[in-house]
């Protein structure tokens, strides 16, 4: 199996509950907040998975991944950080009681 295809599952949850939360109120600003907290994580992803495997701590094997690299990081993982940085506050608002 290769890591795009993992992503899969990750990213339609996203969409879907992302999208579930869009009918609470305060979408335009959590989703500006999440653009914030995606675009740092995705700064650190670069920063530190180049970092890790320039080191040598870990490789990927080239027949899994799509070829898409920033530096030496594959593409697929910045998926995760993106992921979080939108499903996280998104469960939140879901889990909290609705004011009446």
């Amino acid at each position: 199996m290769t890591y795009p295809l993992i992503l899969i599952p990750f990213v339609l949850l996203t969409v879907v509950v992302t999208a579930a939360s869009a009918r609470r109120p305060g979408i335009t600003a959590r989703l500006a907040w999440s653009s914030a907290a995606a675009a740092v994580l995705i700064a650190l992803t670069a920063v530190f998975d180049n970092a890790m495997i320039a080191a040598g701590l870990f490789t990927y094997p080239d027949q899994h991944l799509s070829g898409l690299r920033i530096g030496l990081a594959p593409i697929e993982d910045f998926a995760y950080p993106l992921c979080a940085a939108y499903l996280i506050p998104a469960v939140a608002t879901l889990l909290e009681k609705p004011n009446r």
